[in-house]
């Protein structure tokens, strides 16, 4: 099959189909099959503290979340009014950013439903409650997609976005998921392999690219509809910021390559959490050591935790993700605010910085 594939001669792993569907492309990774599944749901123990399986329902433990883990009212003055030389981000949760640079609104990976899956009788329900509607945010421009997993892409929200903004909104997309985004009738989309880039049509002269770059994930939506689409990640560059948005993903080398053709970043967007147990999840989410790595790899001066704290889809507790975080930066000597954890619903101007590498981008929208 694709394993030991070899990357071209700019050292880049190209996306690859075997029979119909994307495979990864670099060796010795295999994703877990039905049977590992079956033994994760069987034998595994829930540790997450709000009881996030089907087996032993929902223990909401509200004093305590809200404590723990609260959810702010936006600070829609600065969202509405973002600096016009700067990077601004609202973590909405999950993967869901509202990232402000060059003009643009962008969003990642927007879910504003109170569940992720096929219906609310078999999703996961959110425990973290949305901080926003949709039509509190501003005039979207680009919606960025890293892979059709539920909880990265949700139909109702996808709805809404295109009744509010059903023009301006430019939506990029893995290459496989085109059809389904215009099924719900939106308009502007561009469907991208890895490594291929597009100049945001509207930045104004200055220009705004979106590349697509690769991941070790999968994607999976229907019953036999494995891997049809590609996944990935999303490395943004404009004429003062590059930030990044990991999406979705198990640790590969992929991250130093990205990292040297495109870093260093000024923003990361990293995830942290759903890794436990290690045997079943390692292939498809890193741990916040390996998330620390990644930032590492990618040359990011500052990162963002994401990917924690309002969906239980795995077996750690809710706020081990964070607390393993700063524990792996302490040990690795770099500084907690070089990797920030915000709250629901916070917003943080990153520091400004001059992009520093010159990349010639073809506009292909």
């Amino acid at each position: 099959m694709a394993e030991g594939t070899t990357p071209d001669d700019d050292g880049l792993f190209k996306s690859k189909k075997v029979d119909g569907r994307y495979v990864i492309p670099w060796a010795d990774k295999t994703r877990m099959g039905f049977g590992s599944v079956l033994k994760w749901v069987i034998t595994e123990t829930d540790l997450s503290g709000v009881g996030g399986t089907w087996r032993e329902g929902w223990k909401f433990k509200e004093e305590e979340l809200n404590r723990t883990l609260p959810v702010l009212e936006p600070n829609f003055e600065a969202i509405k009014n973002p600096p016009v030389d700067q990077l601004q981000v609202t973590w909405i949760g999950h993967a869901t950013c509202l990232v402000q640079m060059n003009g643009l609104n962008i969003l990642t990976d927007p879910v504003f439903n109170d569940y992720c899956g096929m219906n609310r009788l078999v999703g996961v329900k959110r425990f973290r409650p949305v901080p926003c509607t949709i039509d509190q945010l501003p005039q979207i421009d680009a919606v960025i997609i890293s892979h059709n997993h539920y909880d990265h892409l949700d139909y109702t929200t996808v709805l809404e976005l295109n009744r509010k903004f059903p023009e301006s909104i430019h939506w990029y997309v893995p290459m496989g998921q085109g059809d389904w985004i215009k099924s719900c009738g939106c308009q502007n989309v561009k469907e991208m392999e890895w490594w291929d880039q597009s100049t945001h049509p509207t930045s104004k002269g200055n220009d705004v690219a979106f590349i697509f770059t690769p991941t070790q994930h999968w994607c999976k939506r229907a019953a036999t509809d494995d891997n049809k689409a590609l996944w990935g990640s999303w490395t943004i560059i404009g004429p003062r910021h590059r930030v990044f948005f990991g999406g979705d993903t198990g640790y590969c080398d992929v991250f130093k390559t990205i990292g040297k053709k495109y870093g260093p970043f000024d923003l990361a967007a990293i995830p942290i959490g759903a890794y436990h147990p290690r045997w079943f999840m390692q292939f498809q989410h890193v741990d916040p050591q390996q998330a620390v790595q990644i930032h590492k790899d990618l040359q990011a001066k500052t990162s963002m935790a994401v990917h924690w704290g309002t969906f239980a889809l795995a077996y750690e507790h809710y706020l081990s993700p964070p607390k393993e975080l700063k524990e792996a930066m302490k040990s690795e000597g770099i500084p907690q605010s070089d990797f920030i954890i915000m709250k629901h619903g916070e917003t943080q101007i990153i520091e400004e910085s001059i992009s520093q590498k010159d990349v010639s981008f073809e506009s292909s929208i």
